[in-house]
């Protein structure tokens, strides 16, 4: 089987909606929002684009026949709903010419839409420029991806030139850059080596969603790295490590995105705007296009909801949002220097 074509069946049989940290975040209830339903206003910015809602559909697929189809439905849901969307990795297509048409279809379905293209790290400026070729993409994402690489049988084993590649990249595409984790989270200091480098938008994309170590196991013969299935840091711990950060970046957070309410609390603890994958995919890959549409669309409604609950009528102002910080992430913080009291007083 192609393992592009592997990566999509084992994440259908991974996912599960279990519980993240997500779920030791409360808001805290103020009684008089002041505000109606419409006024709310749920546009935001993603890597300075702007786009009318706070999440879109993040990179997942590409590079085989059967994922040609997965993208053009991905798509025709962007398309219909206005969100943005990521492809899975091009690098494939820029290996393979014979592989292109799953990710150009992209561009075809939806050829108004805000459309990013994906490639890995290690990628080269002129494989990078490539890849925004290819579909007249709006913005590139670099993704960063050790352990997945690590535990991939043919994966790669030399990481030394990643943040110097980032920065040449960084400094010559004439089109937003974002780099991304695949699942593993993100520190603060991972976050300013990528700020020194010049990079603008980070999506720290943490664990509780598809795990690629998990997947890249599952395709070794011995299984050995079993241990390592939940590796890594969750999107909230790194939502509250960029927030140690005094500088100025356009933050998104991803991994484990389950629904609305996540959404929500991601932009309470900082992120500009929200990508979700398994999520979509799983609810496309088990409902069709229509179902997922319609999915799309009461997650709309509800953050509306949400946001008037909560008295604010702007993204920027998610912000604002007390919350209290329990468990294992009240945890996180005190190991690691965060007064989880500052997310509760404001």
């Amino acid at each position: 089987m192609n393992r592009k074509d592997e990566h999509v069946s084992l994440a259908k049989a991974f996912h599960s909606k279990h519980v993240t940290d997500f779920d030791a975040i409360r808001p805290i209830h103020q009684s008089f929002p002041e505000i109606a339903v419409k006024e709310v206003d749920l546009s935001t910015t993603l890597a300075s684009l702007a786009t009318p809602f706070p999440f879109f559909i993040n990179a997942m697929t590409g590079g085989s026949e059967k994922t040609k189809k997965i993208n053009q439905d991905l798509a025709t849901i962007a398309r219909e709903t206005k969100l943005a969307m990521a492809t899975g990795s091009v690098s494939a297509a820029l290996k393979d010419p014979t592989v292109k048409d799953s990710f150009t279809i992209v561009r075809q379905t939806n050829p108004d839409g805000i459309l990013l293209a994906n490639v890995g790290a290690g990628t080269s400026v002129e494989r990078a420029k490539q890849a925004i070729e290819l579909f007249k993409a709006d913005a590139l994402q670099i993704h960063v991806n050790a352990p997945q690489e690590l535990v991939m049988p043919e994966g790669d084993r030399d990481f030394t030139n990643w943040l110097a590649l980032i920065e040449q990249i960084t400094a010559t595409l004439d089109v937003p850059v974002i780099v991304k984790e695949v699942g593993f989270g993100m520190t603060k200091e991972t976050i300013q080596a990528l700020l020194d480098r010049g990079v603008k938008t980070i999506d720290v994309s943490g664990r509780g969603g598809t795990s690629f170590t998990q997947i890249e196991n599952a395709r070794r013969k011995q299984r050995e790295f079993y241990y390592l299935d939940d590796y890594g840091q969750t999107t909230a711990e790194s939502l509250l490590e960029a927030n140690q950060i005094q500088q100025d970046f356009s933050l998104i957070a991803s991994g484990g995105i389950r629904h609305a309410y996540d959404i929500f609390k991601s932009l309470c603890l900082g992120a500009d705007s929200v990508g979700l994958s398994a999520t979509i995919l799983n609810e496309l890959l088990t409902h069709g296009i229509e179902d997922t549409i319609a999915f799309v669309e009461r997650i709309k409604i509800e953050l509306e909801m949400l946001y008037t609950m909560s008295g604010i009528t702007k993204t920027t102002q998610a912000t604002t949002v007390p919350l209290l910080l329990t468990g294992s992430l009240h945890d996180w913080c005190l190991a690691r220097g965060i007064d989880p009291t500052s997310y509760a007083t404001r």
